[in-house]
């Protein structure tokens, strides 16, 4: 174990890693319940996307510790599943079956460009500030998704804003709506404000962050996993921790659905039907490329975000990268593995599946190594059988730690001149707006694009990298695609 994984060699012991692959676990479980909820509403069986996105998240990131050996776990992507129903199927008109193909689609093209080593190339195209941006700006991204799930804040629309409810345009005059309202889509009139704290899953919350914040500062070993443990037995008595065991999602009834999705990406009504005009194919195609470029900067973002500032990804693996051929470092097999995890779900029954942000829980309580993705691969499989047990831990067991992690990488900021507006513009648009769009790809965007519209100005066009350049044409020409379809 010691020498597979080397642990002495990442200053980590076993220990630490079995904890924090479990932190990264519980820290991003919700997928289990939330995916098929989502993917459900294509008409896809909820039971076997259930089981589809375990099997998904299991392989890539077992593939993760055992052939990168670092710590980042992988799973179906909530803003891309959410591309996969609301967009490819309800707004395109997709059938699920087609749009899983599409998907395997994307995850063929990230293994190619993994191959041919397109994203090692933008990987070292991207210059050290921005590197530096990115970091924090994963940071800010996981704390607000912390602050948002504790319950913390609150967001007020006036109605002249309100754009949609349940997915159909607002009309003031209608007032019943059935099964209730799913979700309502507002304009820029939403403003957040902080709750009074009378709600016990607020107060719970508020008192995992004070617990664990206590923990963290005295550097106590695990304090993030004894933390979310902690404030789920809390919990019970405030009435938050719900120990009402829901089996709707269990292991017979998941595999007996299977067999409806498995494969389902390769029957005639999938890839078989997916270009049969040619209007088809220009929409298909800018749907895989909306999907290929979306999933590609998610994880290239969680990488340099989170590798960088703890070691992961030392100064020697990136030379190694720079330098070497095949996989001759980390960042090159973590790559490789992260490209066919898409694919994989894909043939099972779900959409992309991408590096999770999340991790950076795990690799704040100390994750350093693969043992920490086996660690969490390992719980996912046993999900498949005690996932009443695991949906007992509430969310605001989980927030607490987000926030925290949060915090510890925003210190990737001090490397940035923030008196030199050149360099300060750049990175705050691929930070700070990362995290207020709530979407890694899209701050990345901003910072890349406006990183060059800053070179061109001054006069100092030749610094701009021409993959950068290209990269950034691309991210405009995605941001055309989406507002098309």
């Amino acid at each position: 174990m010691e020498k597979f994984f080397q642990l002495k060699a990442n200053n980590t012991k076993f220990s630490t890693e079995i904890m924090a692959g479990l932190t990264t676990f519980f820290a991003m479980s919700y997928i289990l319940f939330v995916n098929p909820q989502v993917l459900s509403q294509t008409g896809m069986p909820s039971q076997a996307v259930f089981l589809a996105t375990i099997i998904a998240s299991a392989v890539g990131t077992l593939v993760m510790g055992l052939f990168a050996n670092v710590p980042y776990a992988l799973a179906p992507g909530m803003g891309l599943n959410a591309f996969f129903t609301y967009t490819v199927v309800f707004a395109l008109g997709y059938n699920w079956k087609q749009a899983l193909a599409l998907v395997f689609i994307c995850g063929m093209i990230n293994i190619l460009i993994t191959v041919t080593k397109v994203r090692k190339m933008i990987i070292m195209a991207i210059p050290e500030v921005m590197q530096h941006a990115i970091g924090g700006g994963i940071g800010v991204f996981i704390a607000y998704i912390g602050l948002k799930n504790a319950g913390f804040l609150q967001f007020t629309s006036d109605s002249s804003n309100i754009l949609s409810i349940n997915n159909a345009a607002y009309n003031a005059a209608t007032s019943n709506y059935k099964d209730g309202v799913t979700g309502v889509v507002t304009g820029g009139g939403i403003v957040p404000a902080l709750v009074n704290f009378t709600d016990p899953g607020v107060q719970l919350a508020l008192i995992g962050l004070v617990l664990m914040t206590i923990l963290v500062v005295k550097k106590v070993p695990g304090a993030v996993l004894i933390g979310i443990v902690a404030v789920t037995l809390i919990g019970i008595p405030m009435g938050v921790t719900n120990l009402t065991f829901n089996s709707a999602n269990s292991l017979g009834s998941s595999f007996s659905q299977l067999g409806t999705t498995f494969g389902a990406a390769f029957s005639h009504a999938g890839m078989g039907s997916l270009f049969t005009s040619p209007s088809q194919i220009f929409v298909s195609l800018m749907t895989i490329f909306a999907f290929s470029f979306s999933d590609t900067f998610d994880t290239l973002g969680t990488f340099i975000g989170t590798g960088r500032r703890t070691g992961i990804f030392s100064a020697a693996d990136e030379k190694a990268m720079e330098d070497g051929h095949g996989f001759s470092s980390k960042m090159d097999k973590a790559l490789f593995a992260d490209s066919i995890a898409t694919s994989i779900g894909a043939v099972f029954g779900t959409s992309n599946t991408t590096t999770y942000v999340e991790s950076a829980a795990g690799i704040g309580a100390g994750g350093r190594t693969g043992l920490t993705a086996v660690t969490t691969a390992v719980a996912f499989l046993v999900s498949a059988v005690f996932a009443p047990l695991i949906s007992v831990v509430p969310t605001q067991a989980v927030a607490p730690a987000l926030i925290l992690v949060g915090v510890m990488m925003l210190g990737s900021f001090k490397e940035i001149d923030w008196t030199n507006l050149a360099e300060a513009v750049p990175a705050f648009m691929a930070s700070i707006v990362m995290g207020l769009v709530y979407n890694i790809s899209y701050g990345i965007a901003a910072g890349f694009i406006f990183y060059c519209i800053v070179k061109l100005i001054t006069g100092k066009a030749k610094e701009i990298h021409p993959i950068l350049a290209i990269v950034s044409i691309g991210f405009i020409l995605n941001f055309i695609v989406l507002a098309v379809l």
